[in-house]
């Protein structure tokens, strides 16, 4: 069974809630006719009566939620919430009203805030800032993480490297250029995520143009600072670095090149050093190797809020979907 095979089982195991707020989009409606033909998740979709008939048109989505913030009977609890949460910053219930009602992410946000939903995902027409503002200001992050990330789950045909082809990449959509302390809490979150979703142990490569002292530059002693500072926070994961990507997946380089480590050759997750490397390392690998790419899946908020590339189909919609439900099992 493929990855994504393997998640929408898992998934329909233990059916979670999650909202899309992109109820304008076409795609997000194809996405949830088949959603709910195979019983991945219930959906909640948020919009006025006018956007969901126009989009929807055609579709079977009978199944589906439909909640028009404008109206919803909880509206008045949520202005109130989100008064409270964001009082500090002078939240007023007018501004907290007017988010609610023409943001539908905020309201997606409040809904999984006030425990109607397990998740969220929405980004196909809107930006990663539109998506991940709302759930930082109100969902927050989860207890113990210092840092909110993004990843991507690749899954390579007819690939003999990783978990059969298997990858999970990072920092591949949010943090631009992080320090030591912050790719070592990428690197640590990473192995948790794809331990989660793959359900195989996590052999995390701390990424760079060099492998074992091949070059010295201060970029390759960012990536062995985050590598020293990962181990020492968790000796329990197979985590080394720097190695560069061959010697991360290829055991014959990896005999040559780094001879004796616990990851070398069989690395599944891969660590880039900046979001440079790692958006551009994502869509090198999607287009060039024909490899499937769900994300970007968001690791470090207190509930799973999923952002999508705005230029995704239907059935990447359903993949992040699936994913966000698991996430969301795990919050049991």
């Amino acid at each position: 069974m493929g990855f994504i095979d393997s998640i929408k089982e898992r998934a329909k195991q233990n059916k979670k809630t999650i909202v899309l707020p992109e109820s304008m989009d076409r795609r997000t409606w194809e996405a949830v006719e088949i959603i709910l033909k195979e019983g991945i998740a219930d959906v909640i979709v948020l919009g006025t009566p006018e956007e969901c008939a126009a989009n929807s048109e055609g579709l079977d989505v009978a199944g589906a939620t439909v909640i028009d913030p404008h109206t919803a009977a909880e509206l008045p609890a949520y202005i109130d919430k989100l008064v409270e949460l964001r009082q500090a910053k002078g939240m007023t219930p007018e501004e907290a009203e007017k988010l609610l009602t023409t943001d539908y992410m905020y309201y997606a946000c409040m809904m999984v805030k006030m425990g109607a939903a397990d998740g969220v995902v929405s980004g196909a027409c809107h930006s990663t800032a539109n998506t991940l503002r709302p759930s930082l200001q109100i969902i927050k992050t989860k207890p113990g993480t210092k840092l909110v990330s993004a990843f991507f789950m690749m899954v390579v045909p007819n690939c003999e490297y990783g978990a059969d082809g298997t990858f999970l990449f990072a920092d591949s959509g949010l943090e631009q250029n992080p320090d030591p302390e912050k790719l070592a809490a990428i690197a640590i979150s990473s192995a948790e995520s794809f331990e989660l979703l793959v359900q195989k142990k996590a052999k995390v490569a701390m990424l760079s143009h060099s492998t074992k002292g091949s070059a010295k530059h201060a970029d390759v002693d960012k990536v062995l600072a985050a590598t020293a500072i990962a181990k020492e926070l968790r000796p329990d994961i197979d985590l080394d670095g720097e190695l560069q990507a061959d010697a991360a997946m290829v055991p014959s380089v990896a005999a040559s090149k780094a001879p004796g480590s616990n990851v070398a050759g069989q690395a599944n997750v891969l660590v880039f050093p900046d979001l440079d490397a790692g958006n551009i390392g994502y869509k090198l690998v999607q287009r060039l190797a024909k490899a499937e790419a769900y994300g970007p899946v968001t690791q470090g908020i207190a509930a799973p809020v999923n952002d999508l590339s705005r230029g995704c189909i239907a059935e990447d919609i359903v993949g992040v979907v699936a994913i966000t439900a698991v996430q969301a099992q795990a919050n049991d």
